[in-house]
């Protein structure tokens, strides 16, 4: 007996492997034939029109054909649509109403996923884009001593940045990360991890590794000595993973799925053989800890290091409120931040663990938090590039008003690189603190 299609679906949204090695995976007829039956989905919700700039492009393509629907628009133009999704996952986890176990069975993000698979692998993807998603291998070069002196001024003249934009496509205005010499991994090196006392619980074993990324040993080491210094104020013994590469999320973005399979095949076994050996891992980036948690089990879902990996990863704030259930968080606080104005990342978001790094800074008394849960704009490399940071900036504006309206003492991302997008967006020679720091300086560390 026929069933009639239901008008979107009430169930939690559950996941397809992504199947990159499916023979139909990258056949590009197919790849536009599901382009348009999922557009024309989204074309009759637009649910999502608030969310990245993919959903307004989409209609605004439609509306302007002479059909008004998807079949008016050329297939060509589909592209436009595919160029400003930059993964972020909250139209499939938070608004679209048709994902699985809907028998529509939308999937956008990991179909524009697809889309940019397909476009790498035909090499329609910009020289700069390549570069600027090596970040090991530019991390390795900017951080020589002699070097990064000169990267870092030349990322702050306006005269080189110019030149950048010419040459490369990286807008003049974009706010390129800082880098040191002094890498997070140098920073550990003499660091002493003691295992004599380990408390476990429930969902924690009580020792914690941290996967530092790319971004936390080149551009802001201190967030690893950091959540050392915490972790270590609360008891939890902690060390710094050796050796490890990019989560290869930028590389995800980009569609280049042979790069993420290589930095895979280097980063899970390490992790792996330590989950073995009783360690959980952390990541102050959400980014590189979703990657771990949702993308390489979609990807792998057969390669049991990589769900070990999955299993025992943990946002540091999820980690330290599930050691609070336990009374074994550390609450004795000597300084508040304040009136916090606390922007959820939407790769914190996606991981479906709640609002934790809220919850925690709630516990320091004198404390007022005001939460803004919306898209920063700056989506990993996507503010960077000339022909989208304009809209990278446009979709900031609501979270600059809301930070200027509420006048806090500080304000914070999980996401380091969103925090330092709302300073550029203010504008006012202020930037954010990251949460755990925030921590830290509550601790009196």
């Amino acid at each position: 007996m026929a069933t009639t299609p239901r008008e979107g679906s009430l169930e939690a949204p559950t996941r397809h492997p992504l199947g990159q090695n499916n023979p139909d995976f990258y056949n590009e007829d197919k790849l536009y034939e599901e382009l348009e039956r999922v557009y024309d989905i989204c074309h009759g919700c637009r649910r999502c029109v608030s969310l990245c700039n993919s959903f307004p492009t989409l209609f605004d393509l439609v509306d302007e054909s002479d059909t008004m629907e998807v079949d008016g628009v050329a297939k060509k133009d589909f592209w436009k649509v595919v160029e400003h999704c930059y993964l972020c996952d909250l139209c499939y986890l938070v608004k679209c109403p048709y994902v699985p176990p809907h028998e529509w069975d939308v999937d956008f993000p990991h179909l524009m996923l697809r889309a940019k698979a397909i476009a790498f692998k035909k090499g329609q993807v910009k020289l700069r884009d390549k570069i600027i998603t090596s970040t090991d291998k530019i991390g390795k070069l900017a951080s020589i001593p002699i070097v990064v002196n000169v990267v870092n001024a030349i990322n702050k003249n306006e005269h080189t940045r110019a030149l950048l934009e010419d040459s490369l496509g990286i807008h003049h205005d974009a706010k390129l990360p800082e880098y040191h010499s002094k890498t997070l991994s140098k920073r550990t090196a003499n660091h002493k991890t003691d295992l004599s006392q380990v408390q476990s619980t429930k969902k924690t074993t009580g020792k914690v590794a941290i996967f530092g990324t790319c971004y936390g040993e080149y551009n802001e080491p201190h967030l690893g000595e950091d959540l050392l210094k915490v972790f270590e104020h609360n008891g939890i013994p902690i060390m710094v993973i050796p050796n490890t590469q990019c989560c290869g999320m930028p590389k995800l973005e980009l569609g280049d799925l042979d790069a993420v399979d290589v930095l895979k095949s280097h980063n899970i076994p390490l992790m792996a053989q330590l989950v073995d050996e009783g360690w959980d891992i952390i990541s102050p980036v959400p980014s590189c800890t979703l990657q771990f948690k949702q993308e390489l089990p979609l990807m792998y879902p057969e390669d049991r290091q990589v769900i070990k990996v999955q299993q025992a990863m943990f946002d540091p704030f999820e980690y330290l409120m599930l050691r609070h259930k336990e009374n074994l968080l550390n609450i004795d606080f000597k300084n508040s931040p304040g009136k916090v104005t606390y922007h959820v990342a939407c790769h914190q978001r996606v991981q479906k663990i709640g609002l934790k790094t809220k919850e925690l800074l709630a516990l320091i008394e004198g404390t007022e938090i005001s939460v803004i849960e919306r898209c920063s704009g700056h989506d990993g490399t996507y503010t960077f590039k000339k022909e989208f940071h304009d809209t990278a900036m446009k979709i900031c504006r609501p979270v600059v008003n809301r930070v200027k309206k509420d006048e806090p003492d500080v304000y914070t991302s999980d996401c380091p690189m969103a925090g330092h997008h709302i300073s550029a967006g203010l504008d006012d020679g202020s930037d954010s603190v990251h949460p755990i720091t925030l921590l830290k300086q509550a601790y009196g560390l």
